[in-house]
């Protein structure tokens, strides 16, 4: 069975990591982004080509991949009389790991099968660790028989596969995971926070959590209290991790797709509020734990 010719579009910080793993797993890969630098660093990678342009990178693909920023660049790359559906043949897989709004997904989705091309939205978690170790988890939404076609292609950068149902579920249940995280992250904050007011070590006070029913990812893998994890971006100055715009951007979609079927989220309009307010207090392009900084002026 040969090996399928795989395009790759978007080689940011998640991209990039994700088409190399491809590549390291034997596949062809033909990639493009608009950034040259990106496009730079990528080509020293074996097995990874770069194309002059999107177009000429999905030429005969019988898979394509693209990891890009917000639903206006994945709707703009797939659709119109210059999108990339209008070139694509007949048959064609197209895996799009951005994290969008779901009625954008569903919209490129219904375009691609008007065309006869198969689209999954597979938006992933794990961060750019989980990219670089090839960890990564997909939150899948698309028909049954086409993840089946997409598994190998996925397991060669994930671990972890998830179906959600139809196209956009995975979209849907990638920004219920992210709203969560959201809030955790805020209240983990107040909470060490307060902690640290009333005297308690914050180190302490997070090890106690950790074993306990206030245990989370937020006390046990990225704390927001400098000096609790050596590896964590609040020990380095809430560099790296998951920027607070990108937070910032999911609990927005998650707050517009609550508006499209009458949902309340309450605390998740709160949190948004809060990322909102650290983007303006200088922020925004630090990881979102830094969101701890809203509440305590002693980290």
């Amino acid at each position: 069975m040969t090996t399928p010719h795989i395009a790759f579009l978007g080689l940011g910080n998640m991209g990039g990591p994700m088409a190399v793993n491809l590549a390291k797993a034997g596949y062809a890969i033909h990639a493009f982004d608009l950034s040259s630098e990106a496009c730079a660093k990528a080509a020293g990678q074996p097995g990874v080509t770069i194309a002059a342009s999107a177009a000429a990178a999905v030429d005969a693909a019988e898979i394509v991949i693209s990891m890009l920023p917000a639903s206006r660049h994945v709707e703009s790359l797939y659709l119109g009389d210059d999108g990339l559906l209008t070139i694509l043949s007949h048959g064609t897989l197209v895996i799009d790991c951005s994290t969008i709004a779901p009625a954008s997904a569903f919209k490129v989705s219904q375009a691609a099968a008007a065309r006869g091309v198969a689209m999954l939205d597979a938006p992933v978690s794990g961060g750019t660790a989980g990219a670089a170790a090839g960890t990564l988890t997909f939150i899948v939404g698309g028909e049954a028989q086409v993840l089946e076609r997409a598994r190998p292609v996925l397991l060669a950068m994930g671990k972890n596969i998830f179906h959600m149902g139809s196209n956009s579920a995975g979209q849907v249940a990638k920004l219920c995971n992210n709203m969560a995280l959201g809030v955790i992250m805020a209240v983990t904050g107040e909470a060490l926070a307060l902690g640290v007011a009333h005297g308690l070590d914050a180190k302490v006070l997070s090890q106690m959590m950790a074993v306990s029913t206030g245990r989370s990812w937020a006390t046990e893998v990225c704390n927001p209290w400098p000096g609790v994890l050596e590896n964590a971006p609040a020990s380095r100055g809430y560099t790296g991790g998951f920027g607070n715009d990108l937070m910032l951007k999911d609990l927005g979609l998650a707050v517009e797709a609550a508006m499209g079927v009458g949902a309340t989220i309450p605390l998740g309009e709160l949190a948004r509020n809060l990322y909102a307010l650290n983007k303006q207090a200088g922020r925004g392009s630090l990881d979102f734990s830094s969101v701890v900084k809203l509440v305590s002026e002693k980290v």
